[in-house]
């Protein structure tokens, strides 16, 4: 089904799919083709029109008591016919089904990441989800494609698919939010220029959580910056706990991780206790003071300290860009992977002794890191969604530099982007350009 939302002021149509699980939909639909209803939108949108269709032709508009506004729009497909999802929650052992958000659904990222989610593959087999797609008007026929996709991919874990231009629309009692879409830094862009360009839409996204989402969503930005990013969207969230906010820090960890292995030749599996500090930038610092190597202080399988402090950080770094030469395209696999990891290190217990890096909100930390940023850190959860910081971290001179060094970055973003988190008069004076090679 179509729901077309007619704007007086506004030259284009914008058209919403609906994928629902509602049985009692089912013989509305094969009975009665014809249909249109209003309803209205949330927030600042209440003055555009919206219409309900069944087909290319539509009758006189119909009104719907206030009542009925609620209600969802008929579904659509596969995700009408086949269920009723309480029985199966008894017969199957299956758990109550949750609402996951994600922006930027029609990017190459969400093309590797959705189809992890509808599988299982990150919630667990017995996890029923709803899947709620954002995308933009021009990125909306693309979202109708990745919608028949996964309608063709039979996941019988998913039971309904909302694709959406609308974040009001689209967060509606979301559990889990997962901001991937940001615009790309082009050709001659500043690193405060896109503070600022993406630093607007995640104002607008944060805003719309507050709104709507369930009051314990957990929100993973992925789009860069998306430590500052992150930032914003939180400021702009103040009926969420900031504690719940992330910036995917993960894929760095993953890449170092890689890199130990290599150097100390053994599998991956090996590495242990990885510790991304900071920003996702250039300034960021892979820690192998504390990381492990089969259960040994790297420094003491790898003796090299100049190829630590040196190479390692640098290839950690440059990875992105050197994977971009090689393939012409960016890691959009690897991180949506990175992505997978992230929310499943949330999800099930940390194993006892290691953790995790995430970007998560700095205030109260035992590091002495400056509060109210966002700052990857060593992490922890118990499989609940939560986490706590690790308190079991030693610093030496040179790792402690490097952590003020993307600490003072970070902290010249905020100011960068005072105007959208609420503190007063952006002033950017950023020490440098620390982009990422990945994120041209």
């Amino acid at each position: 089904m179509a729901v077309a939302e007619l704007t007086p002021s506004s030259s284009y149509t914008k058209t919403t799919f609906q994928y629902s699980s509602k049985l009692s939909y089912v013989s509305k639909r094969l009975f009665n083709h014809r249909r249109v209803h209003f309803r209205p939108l949330p927030t600042s949108q209440n003055s555009r029109i919206v219409c309900s269709v069944t087909s290319n032709e539509v009758q006189a508009p119909v009104a719907v008591k206030t009542e009925d506004t609620k209600k969802k729009s008929e579904c659509y497909g596969v995700f009408c016919l086949t269920y009723d999802l309480k029985a199966e929650e008894e017969t199957k052992s299956w758990k109550k089904m949750i609402n996951v958000a994600v922006s930027g659904a029609a990017g190459m990222i969400s093309n590797h990441l959705l189809f992890k989610l509808a599988s299982g593959e990150v919630f667990g087999p017995d996890q029923p989800i709803a899947l709620k797609l954002l995308g933009s008007e021009r990125s909306f026929q693309a979202l109708e494609g990745v919608a028949m996709e996964l309608e063709d991919s039979l996941f019988p874990l998913l039971r309904e698919v909302i694709i959406s231009i609308d974040p009001y629309e689209v967060f509606q009692d979301v559990e889990w939010a997962l901001l991937i879409g940001a615009k790309p830094r082009g050709p001659g862009m500043e690193r405060a220029g896109l503070l600022d360009i993406n630093g607007q839409i995640f104002a607008a996204q944060g805003k719309a959580l507050n709104a709507v989402a369930s009051r314990n969503v957990k929100v993973m930005v992925v789009g860069n910056p998306c430590n500052t990013n992150a930032l914003i969207c939180l400021k702009n969230a103040p009926n969420i706990p900031a504690k719940n906010f992330h910036a995917l820090t993960r894929l760095d960890e993953n890449r170092a991780k890689c890199q130990l292995a290599l150097k100390a030749g053994v599998f991956y599996d090996k590495v242990s206790n990885m510790t991304i500090w900071g920003n996702h930038s250039t300034t960021q610092v892979p820690d192998f003071l504390n990381a492990k190597i089969d259960g040994l202080p790297v420094k003491e399988v790898i003796k090299d300290t100049k190829w630590l402090e040196e190479e390692f950080t640098e290839k950690v770094q440059k990875r992105g860009g050197v994977l971009i030469k090689k393939w012409g395209r960016s890691s959009a696999a690897s991180t949506a992977v990175s992505i997978v990891d992230a929310i499943r290190s949330l999800v099930t217990p940390t194993p006892e002794g290691d953790w995790f890096s995430s970007g998560v909100y700095t205030a109260g930390n035992p590091y002495g890191i400056a509060d109210d940023i966002v700052f990857s850190m060593p992490c922890k959860s118990k499989g609940d969604g939560d986490y706590e910081l690790v308190n079991d971290i030693i610093f030496d001179d040179y790792l402690w530099s490097r952590i003020k060094k993307t600490e003072a970055e970070l902290l010249a973003e905020k100011k960068c982007v005072a105007h959208l988190t609420g503190e007063g008069i952006a002033v950017c004076d950023l020490p440098g350009d620390t982009m990422l090679p990945g994120e041209m």
